[in-house]
């Protein structure tokens, strides 16, 4: 009952339950996200993922060291254990790494508020790592064709699935910007739509036929009729706008239909990028094509050129190439 009661409260049919009193933590993590917002300019989910992080930590040290906001003597070894009591969780080095990003932003916000003495943000350890290790995983391209055929579009879930997944697989996009997407992005006339990606970034992209097609065919047969502005909405009621996690979850259950080792959304930007390469594009078309700044970002996709890589290897003695 519980989805069904939440859409009630937002309706305004029934009444909610009384907000719990705020404590002086909460107001410092209003002026945080401000600051975030107005200083910073970080997006949203950005802010999201930073106060998220920022509540966990002094909210621990208000309830364990029974202070107010959790910055009265504040120290770096607080910070330290705090981070060791991350890593204990069994969390990937990358986002451990995350976490080190979150904390020296909230100290920053801290010490530019006076409200620690020194600034504790360089006091955070970094998470030891080094870039470009990994080959970057493949994907077929006809793996790729298999799961976007793979949706039965004789169903509403069908017809957004394949509108999503040639979004991802055609055009590169990430599962936020596909989540992100809006009805006002799309431009019909000129053959174009707006994404909105990292850093607040907006780029208009052409929109090839198929994927306009399908988009089309979303939103005139299976689109429920709501006010939300959002192009992709959850199917089960009350409908939603779907999360960039959602769009992720969709792609691994429709590889298990499609009978595909499970995949994220993000190794379908991989799969265009390789399958760009493997047809002779060059590696700045490609950063064009995925809106990446840095050409030393999408450098990484030349560790699975094979043939490229073949020429410039040295001949080992007694042996052949």
């Amino acid at each position: 009952m519980k989805p069904l009661l939440d859409w009630l409260f937002t309706q305004g049919v029934i009444g909610s339950e009384p907000p719990a009193p705020r404590q002086p933590v909460d107001d410092l993590l209003d002026g945080y996200r401000q600051w975030m917002v107005t200083e910073r300019g970080l997006a949203a989910r950005t802010v999201g993922r930073y106060a998220a992080t920022a509540r966990r930590f002094l909210v621990g040290r208000v309830e364990n060291a029974g202070v107010a906001t959790g910055t009265e003597g504040l120290t770096g070894q607080a910070v330290t254990a705090f981070l060791l009591a991350e890593a204990s969780r069994g969390l990937a080095r990358g986002s451990l790494q995350g976490r080190v990003a979150e904390l020296r932003s909230l100290l920053r916000f801290l010490h530019s508020r006076r409200l620690t003495c020194s600034a504790l943000a360089e006091s955070v350890p970094p998470i030891p790592g080094w870039k470009d290790t990994a080959v970057p995983p493949r994907l077929a391209a006809a793996s790729v064709r298999i799961l976007v055929h793979s949706c039965d579009r004789a169903t509403p879930t069908g017809l957004r699935d394949f509108a999503m997944l040639l979004l991802l697989a055609r055009l590169g996009l990430r599962a936020a910007e596909v989540a992100g997407l809006e009805l006002g992005d799309l431009d019909w006339r000129a053959g174009e739509f707006v994404v909105r990606g990292k850093a607040r970034r907006e780029d208009r992209m052409p929109l090839p036929t198929d994927v306009g097609a399908a988009l089309s065919a979303y939103l005139i047969q299976a689109r429920p009729r709501v006010e939300s502005r959002t192009v992709f909405l959850t199917v089960a009621a009350p409908p939603r706008p779907m999360l960039p996690t959602t769009v992720s979850q969709m792609v691994w259950r429709q590889c298990a239909r499609a009978g595909l080792p499970p995949v994220r959304a993000h190794r379908l930007r991989h799969a265009l990028a390789t399958d760009l390469l493997d047809h002779g594009v060059a590696l700045p078309k490609i950063a064009q094509v995925l809106r990446q700044r840095d050409l030393a970002t999408t450098a990484i996709y030349a560790k699975v050129d094979y043939s490229a890589l073949r020429e410039l290897a040295l001949p080992w003695p007694a042996a052949t190439r």
